[in-house]
């Protein structure tokens, strides 16, 4: 399978790039400046989501596309839901599934209610989390015909190997008998590229913790 990766320099960008090179995948990674991906053996496309450069080239060949994006770094985080709506565009009659990697802060904890909305939820990643929501909005009234998978990682994703079992969940916030939210980085690219290869979540939205 060949996978693009958009934002491959990104911290979890980065760890979606290893994970499919450990499988085998042949992987496209799309950066903005090519001269920051330290990973070798994949293919490098340029491309700047600030641009209204045709996005149909960088993705050629590609099967999955799967986008690693925020706002966080510029604060221009209207780019989120903007980049979503414009990738289900792009991909629109091509055949080729769009993985989104989502946040948690649109996890319900209880029917309607959002995570991000309760009182303990960090300040500092508010707007940030508010972003993915209003990108998942757009995935969920798109009327292209793009099929997409918006993963949203536990409320704490964290730099780590595998520590074994995790579970797939939808929408509802859930937690480990601990009652901790959480998932490394390595097993929540692991559950992202199981979508890649696998292809059982299309249409939905599902999260992924221990």
């Amino acid at each position: 399978m060949k996978i693009a990766v958009l934002g491959a320099t990104g911290w979890v960008g980065s760890a979606l790039v290893t994970e499919a090179k450990a499988r085998d995948h042949e992987v496209i990674a799309i950066v903005r400046d090519p001269a920051k991906l330290t990973a070798k053996g994949v293919s490098t496309r340029a491309y700047d989501l600030h641009s209204n450069g045709d996005f149909a080239p960088v993705v050629e060949g590609a099967d999955v596309v799967i986008a690693a994006i925020s706002g966080r770094a510029a604060g221009n985080h209207e780019l989120v839901a903007q980049t979503a709506e414009r990738l289900l565009v792009a991909l629109a009659d091509t055949g080729k599934r769009l993985l989104w990697v989502g946040g948690a802060g649109s996890l319900e904890v209880a029917p309607g209610v959002a995570l991000v909305t309760s009182s303990e939820f960090p300040v500092e990643y508010k707007d940030e989390a508010i972003a993915q929501g209003e990108a998942l909005k757009v995935f969920r009234s798109s009327k292209s015909n793009t099929q997409w998978t918006f993963v949203s990682p536990a409320a704490v994703l964290y730099p780590g190997d595998s520590e074994g079992d995790f579970r797939i969940g939808g929408d509802a916030f859930f937690t480990n008998s601990d009652g901790e939210s959480k998932i490394s980085l390595t097993d929540y690219a692991k559950a992202m590229i199981d979508e890649a290869q696998r292809g059982e979540y299309i249409n939905q939205r599902i999260s992924v913790a221990y």
